[in-house]
């Protein structure tokens, strides 16, 4: 019996899509690619968000929110603008999570300026950067995103 080797079974592209919040086709596309190995598929949905990345880093991203976040209990905090392309993606809980997890990153790690910050393993998964989790975003919103600018500020300090 021979393998279909277009097939990927559904199971596994769920799974491989809960882990990354990659769409459906570019996680069957990288199971193919990967023929069904998740950890293989995982690297290729990487190579395929930087390179949507690049594609998309040209582009005029004038939109975006600031988000403030505050660590309990009180004594350190920060201020993200992350930008996007439209406003609606700006508004989208999943953008919104994104800049949640950056100003948890910023309060965190106290990165010196947005290059530090874009280097920075993610406090979430130091397997990956933060220039990892905003290529996904892109890859997965199509629209470029970036880190304007950012404060931090500790009581004391």
């Amino acid at each position: 019996m021979r393998k279909n080797k277009n097939k990927v079974s559904l199971a596994k592209i769920k799974e491989l899509r809960a882990e990354t919040s990659a769409g459906v086709a570019a996680c069957r596309r990288a199971l193919l690619e990967a023929e069904g190995d998740l950890t293989k598929a995982k690297e290729i949905l990487k190579r395929m968000g930087e390179k949507i990345a690049e594609k998309k880093a040209e582009r005029e991203a004038e939109e975006g929110i600031v988000f403030a976040y505050i660590h309990p209990p009180g004594r350190v905090g920060s201020l993200v603008q992350l930008n996007c392309e439209t406003d609606f993606v700006a508004r989208t809980p999943e953008f919104r999570e994104l800049a949640k997890e950056i100003a948890m990153q910023i309060a965190s790690m106290n990165p010196s300026k947005v290059e530090v910050l874009l280097n920075q393993p993610y406090i979430r998964d130091p397997k990956k950067t933060i220039k990892d989790l905003l290529n996904e975003a892109i890859a997965k919103f199509g629209e470029n995103i970036q880190v304007k600018k950012f404060v931090r500020f500790e009581v004391g300090e």
